[in-house]
């Protein structure tokens, strides 16, 4: 990993962007970027709906006060501080746990562990591998025939049919609760934002701490007719994904979205997370040593020294070509290839880009010098071209 650039006036992520498609924790997590330098773009590509002010929720947690399950499987944290919350507002908040205090209830995980303590409620087991499937066969390891089993659901629902009906093979009574539900946002605009900002290489991360966020981004680039640009830079390198857990990898592997780009912590929680995206993004930065300044390529801009230049996509990649040979001659088809993926530009386009460059480069334009008839260089402090 490069060694990191001053912090005194800026962050080690200063000059990425990184992309949120959450919803819920989107600014917390905003902040723990953010205070790393970053810029953050969100494009929320889910909306979660609580579900407490409907019917059906009331009904199934009245059933289950007047007949309490054997077997309770606490999915997610966010479903089960729900579920208590609503019985409360119903006036049913102890009764429901006077139910479910012989329940035998496992976790999948442990912020649906910590829900359901805080609940002051025991769990029996959790899940190492935060997997439904993986306590579901804890679950039918104990389970009796005829038990009644109550399942809550996650946003998508349709996700737990499989643990479902695996349970309801093994004889199991089998009780599904759904506390809320994922849709796609209201306004689209932020999603198709972010995935216009990571196609052209201007976001080069972006985070995902569910999978039906990330099928979601798919269907909406799909709808503004995005969808193959978007996975190709998702796979291709220009973007590191980051993945809060086993999980939302599973949505990434099936959308075949899985590459060696996709980082996922050892612990599967919000800082590890952004622990694991920032250490990748320091890894693509480009340092070089340029006699008594040291310039350190960064995303979206250039930091020399102290000074931070913001740039244009193509004058960041005609700047990291230069970088990756400092003191080499590259010619103008070199650059074009490199700076312009794939575009059809001529020597002028080139010419005129370097000008720019040059001009905002400001103090340090003469670190980029025009070579007569060959090209251009990234010359070192006191050597000639």
């Amino acid at each position: 990993m490069a060694a990191a650039p001053s912090t005194t006036a800026h962050g080690v992520l200063t000059g990425f962007t990184v992309g949120i498609t959450a919803d819920r924790r989107w600014s917390e997590q905003a902040a723990l970027f953010e205070r790393r330098g970053a810029a953050v773009l969100h494009g929320p590509t889910i909306r979660t709906l609580p579900l407490g002010a409907e019917a059906p929720l009331r009904l199934a947690t009245e059933d289950v006060v007047a007949r309490p399950p054997a077997v309770l499987i606490a999915n997610t944290g966010l479903g089960m501080r729900s579920w208590f919350a609503c019985a409360d507002s119903w006036g049913m908040g102890k009764s429901l746990e006077g139910a479910l205090r012989a329940t035998r209830i496992y976790a999948r995980g442990p912020k649906a562990s910590g829900a359901v303590h805080a609940a002051g409620l025991p769990v029996v087991a959790r899940a190492r591998s935060e997997r439904l499937g993986e306590i579901v066969d804890m679950v039918l390891e104990d389970l009796v025939r005829g038990e009644r089993v109550v399942i809550q659901l996650d946003g998508a629902r349709a996700s737990a049919a499989t643990e479902v009906g695996r349970l309801q093979r093994a004889g199991a009574e089998v009780v599904p609760l759904s506390v809320y539900r994922w849709q796609l946002p209201e306004d689209l605009a932020p999603a198709i934002r972010l995935a216009e900002g990571v196609i052209a290489g201007r976001v080069q991360a972006v985070t995902f701490t569910s999978g039906p966020a990330a099928r979601n981004w798919l269907a909406i680039a799909a709808e503004a007719g995005l969808e193959a640009q978007l996975r190709d830079a998702l796979t291709d390198g220009r973007a590191v994904v980051g993945c809060v857990g086993p999980v939302c990898a599973q949505a990434l592997v099936s959308e075949r979205l899985w590459t060696d780009n996709v980082v996922q912590p050892d612990a599967f929680r919000l800082g590890p997370m952004v622990r694991a995206v920032t250490e990748r993004l320091l890894d693509r930065r480009i340092t070089v040593e340029l006699g008594p300044t040291s310039m350190v390529l960064s995303g979206n801009g250039v930091l020399l020294g102290e000074d931070f230049v913001s740039l244009s996509d193509v004058e960041v990649r005609l700047l990291a070509t230069l970088a990756r040979r400092p003191g080499a001659v590259l010619t103008k088809e070199a650059l074009r290839r490199a700076a312009w993926a794939g575009a059809v530009v001529d020597d002028h386009a080139v010419e005129a880009a370097i000008a720019r460059l040059r001009r905002r480069l400001g103090d340090h334009a003469d670190l980029v010098r025009a070579v007569p008839r060959r090209g251009y260089t990234l010359r070192r402090v006191g050597s000639t071209p």
